[in-house]
This record gives structure tokens, sequence and C-alpha cells, in this order.
């Protein structure tokens, strides 16, 4: 049985079921959200680019955190966007805009970053990286999530060429369900979580 959402409609910790996605089920799952939103060190005045939004499950927790910010969820597939615009409805959030096209050409134009959140690239992760890299901010972090080696390694090459220091989280996560009367697991695909950043933070890539 799902866990009641809480009374007020915005709040941290959306849970999956309560969210629309296309196609269904496919979305940021709940626990790699909260990694990913911790990973992304939001103020409650930052401005963040989610890249790749989908259904707006980050976005919409992202705006929760960054209260007096902005959030921009940029998406090119029209399915996933209605989905989005019912999650909103659900869960309004003032600060939360729809970006309607491809990234990286539909980022021209926005503020520039404190953060950013790339869930998905639609085979445009280089170019996605390098608009990201040049457009963030000082003291800002790129959060991308990966679910295959390739695209992983194809990211932190890049970003440490481009001078970002990384670190690399392996998220597995497995969720209890009822098994003919007992508690068994049912696991999730992992999921790989970059977090970049220019600095001094302990990580790998250039010091």
């Amino acid at each position: 049985m799902p866990e009641p959402l809480p009374r007020s409609a915005v709040f941290l910790g959306l849970p999956d079921w309560a969210l629309a996605s296309q196609p269904p089920g496919v979305m940021t799952k709940e626990e790699v959200r909260a990694i990913s939103l911790f990973k992304l060190r939001l103020r409650p005045d930052a401005v963040l680019w989610d890249i790749g939004a989908g259904s707006g499950s980050l976005a919409l927790e992202a705006a929760a955190v960054a209260v007096r910010g902005r959030v921009y969820a940029v998406e090119r597939d029209a399915e996933a966007l209605a989905a989005l615009r019912r999650n909103l409805q659900s869960f309004p959030r003032a600060n939360l805009r729809l970006v309607e096209g491809e990234a990286p050409a539909a980022l021209a134009g926005l503020p520039a970053p404190d953060a950013v959140f790339v869930g998905g690239s639609g085979g445009r992760l280089p170019g996605i990286l390098a608009a990201a890299a040049e457009a963030l901010r000082p003291g800002g972090r790129i959060v991308v999530n990966l679910a295959s080696l390739d695209n992983l390694e194809l990211a932190r090459h890049q970003l440490a060429e481009l001078g970002f220091r990384y670190q690399v989280v392996m998220v597995s996560v497995a969720r209890s369900r009822e098994l003919s009367g007992l508690t068994a697991f049912e696991a999730l695909n992992p999921v790989f979580v970059l977090s970049a950043w220019r600095g001094e933070e302990e990580g790998h890539g250039p010091a």
C-alpha cells in the first residue's frame, strides 16, 4: 500500500506513485532523486537547469528547495511535457519554468545557472556538458545521472578536460515487497550519479 501524501502541497519527498510519467514508470526514482538533490547543493535562491527533465520528478523537488530561486525544466518530448504539466497541476511550483526544446540549443538565453542537472541527453551529452560548463556560475555544480558505463566514461573524461573535479556514486536500490506472506526485496536498476565542480573540494580530475 503506498504511503500517504503529506498535507502540504509544497514539500520535499514526492513519492513515485504520486507522479505522472511518460513512458509509465520512467522517471528519476525517489531514492536517486534524494542523492542527486544532495549533490546539487542548492541554495534557496539558486538557479537550476534540469536538462532532460522528463516528467519533472527532480525539477519539482528542486523547486521546493530553491524556493526563492528558479528551476528551468528543459524537455523535448511532447508526452513527457504533458506529464510534467499534469504534475505541476498536482504539485504547483511558482518558481518552475518549462522550456520546450532540445538541449543544448534550448539552453540559449536562459539565466546563468548555479547548478545543472542532466537526467537525459538524447545522445547529445557532449554538447550539453560543454554548454553547461560554459554557462555555470562560479562555485556551481553539475550533476549527471547515467545508466551506462559508456556514458559515464564519456561524461567524466569530458568534465575533467573542461577543468572539473568529480565524484561518482553508484546508487543501487532495493525496495521491500510482500511475497507469499513474507518480505522480499526487489532491485531497481543501478544509476551512476556523477557530480562535478571546479575548485578544491576533494574528488578526481584536475586539481
